[in-house]
């Protein structure tokens, strides 16, 4: 049986704005990740996806609740924690094999693990673009680099906030197939926002559904057909209904008119 790595017990969190309104972004959320698992947070924009996430970074704190890290209680930004932003964040000045290679000179342990630089610019598929800047190369490369510089720290939980929402189609595709051979080849357990329903149910193991604010989890579905998935599959398409109706879209959408 997996053992769990991420923990998060009955967790709230509210905000107050510069008019002194506050906001209720979390209410009582309880999750649960395993060791190796992919799971994936859906939902409405501002249900809390993005502060749950920060929460278990240890970027934020919450009001009530509890949230630890095999076992431990976390209480500050961690490399055991990894964190991959919609925006690559690379720094520009240096090169990808520099930026990937960054978080082991800050940690001072370049020297003991610098034999894993090449070791994560391979398994992102970045061969031969060591000495490049990030200007030089794709948005979807420069994401390639930004998973493998969190990686590289061998994190026991990987958090990926929608790291291919500002991706076009076909780099965001490809960068889906290219994280998954990742998470299976590195064993990371993978925590990830994203508003793409499509992609959750492409990538996941389980799909955790959140309530507009304040963000509650209304459900959390099993992906049970093995990968390769296909999105036209009859079993993709069918539980992408289920998650279109859990989600109050399924009526919101027109019918479709045929005209013979």
């Amino acid at each position: 049986m997996s053992k769990s790595v991420v923990e998060v017990e009955g967790v709230s969190r509210t905000y107050t704005t510069m008019r002194g309104e506050n906001v209720h972004a979390l209410e009582d959320v309880s999750l649960s990740v395993n060791d190796g698992e992919f799971v994936s947070l859906i939902g409405a924009s501002g249900c809390g996806k993005t502060t749950l996430l920060r929460l278990i970074s240890g970027l934020d704190k919450p009001q009530a609740g509890t949230l630890a890290l095999k076992g431990e209680p976390i209480l500050a930004p961690s490399p055991e924690i990894g964190y991959v932003f919609q925006q690559h964040s690379l720094f520009p000045w240096l090169t990808i094999e520099n930026n990937i290679a960054a978080g082991l000179k800050a940690r001072h342990v370049y020297k003991q693990f610098k034999g894993d630089v090449p070791k994560y610019i391979s398994l992102v598929g970045l061969d031969g673009f060591e000495n490049y800047y990030p200007h030089q190369i794709s948005g979807g490369m420069a994401q390639r680099a930004a998973i493998a510089r969190s990686l590289i720290n061998r994190p026991s939980a990987l958090l990926l906030d929608e790291p291919m929402g500002a991706l076009d189609s076909f780099t965001r595709a490809d960068l889906q197939d290219k994280l998954l051979e990742i998470w299976r080849a590195d064993g990371a357990t993978m925590i990830l926002v994203t508003h793409d329903i499509d992609e959750a149910i492409y990538l996941s193991d389980r799909i955790v559904i959140m309530t507009p604010r304040p963000g509650k989890i209304s459900e959390i579905l099993e992906v049970k057909f093995p990968h390769p998935r296909h999105r036209g599959g009859v079993e993709f398409l069918s539980l992408r209904g289920v998650i279109l109706e859990k989600l109050n879209l399924a009526s919101a959408l027109p019918h479709p008119e045929y005209k013979i």
